[in-house]
């Protein structure tokens, strides 16, 4: 295995000399500067927070520096290390126990059940994830159909157009409240697949983030070139004929614009729903760090900050990429 490690290191590393290699001189600055430029700006943001941060008393004493953030952060991951290990023994003993139980008795009914701790951050990060992708995926399967027509049928989009105004700027704040009462009327069950909380989330975020990918890909329909349209009456494609090789390739750019500011929106509104509800989540181990109140609450709010901002932008790299692979159109 070593042996093919180094093997792999050193045909990387060849790559990279003869990349080197073809690059000019002028690439070779343009490159340099394009990465060391945002770490230019890391450094200098760190030192300052660095510098400000013990100059910031508040109740729970000085703000942290980013060294008790990264300490916390440690912290946060070895609990989770530790919850895993504990969670991994308390399955290996029902298993002992249920292997002895069988042994005297082999029609003897035996079942696992989950370990009953609490989530720890990661986990957490986890539940947010699903979460927002389940929203956003909602509200993607409802406002890229709705924009479409809405770009095909200008008339349709001058009598829906209003509502849509109105609903856009609706806070997630006054969604909330209703979701959650409609949730709780409708969705009755013994054994429920997905806890109400949950559907309560999922609900808001789509909500509150299908609107920007509707009026996108409305506005993208909307926008094709009319000699493409010209040439779809000439050779009389069918509707659907005509959306798929038409109306789809040229307005992706659009559709995917719409796609990464309600995923954004859509990561946003999540949290705030998850702090207001307490749904298992990043924005309920804010909330509950906060009430908490302990000395090192203030450093936990802002490793959760820093991953929620780094987690914001995975999403919009990953929207990104796919956006690359699907406009083929480009």
């Amino acid at each position: 295995m070593s042996t093919l490690s180094i093997r792999i290191g050193q045909s990387m590393a060849a790559r990279s000399r003869n990349l080197l290699a073809r690059l000019s001189p002028n690439e070779l600055l343009a490159a340099g500067k394009e990465a060391l430029l945002p770490l230019i700006g890391i450094l200098v943001f760190l030192g300052f927070w660095h510098l400000a941060a013990p100059q910031v008393q508040t109740s729970l004493g000085a703000f942290p520096g980013p060294a008790q953030v990264w300490e916390q952060a440690g912290q946060l991951w070895q609990e989770h290390a530790n919850q895993r290990e504990r969670a991994s023994q308390f399955i290996a003993m029902q298993e002992q126990r249920n292997a002895r139980i069988l042994a005297d008795n082999p029609e003897a009914e035996v079942r696992i059940r989950s370990y009953p701790g609490a989530p720890t951050f990661i986990d957490q990060i986890g539940t947010s994830l699903v979460t927002v992708l389940s929203g956003f995926a909602l509200a993607t399967l409802i406002a890229v159909p709705l924009g479409i027509v809405f770009g095909l049928n200008r008339y349709f989009q001058a009598a829906v157009n209003p509502l849509i105004q109105i609903f856009k700027p609706v806070s997630p704040l006054a969604w909330l409240p209703l979701v959650t009462m409609v949730v709780s009327a409708t969705y009755v069950s013994d054994d429920p697949m997905f806890q109400k909380s949950f559907l309560t989330s999922m609900i808001t975020v789509t909500l509150c983030s299908l609107w920007p990918t509707l009026i996108n890909t409305s506005v993208g329909v909307a926008a094709v070139n009319p000699d493409l349209l010209n040439v779809s009456k000439v050779l009389k494609l069918s509707f659907w004929t005509h959306v798929r090789k038409v109306v789809l390739p040229s307005s992706v750019p659009m559709i995917f614009t719409g796609l990464r500011v309600s995923l954004g929106i859509a990561w946003m509104v999540l949290i705030a729903a998850e702090m207001l509800a307490q749904s298992p989540g990043l924005g309920k181990f804010v909330w509950d760090e906060f009430q908490n109140g302990s000395s090192q609450s203030l450093s936990r709010i802002m490793v959760a900050v820093l991953a929620i901002g780094f987690i914001g932008f995975l999403l919009d790299r990953v929207m990104l990429l796919i956006q690359k692979k699907v406009a083929w159109n480009e």
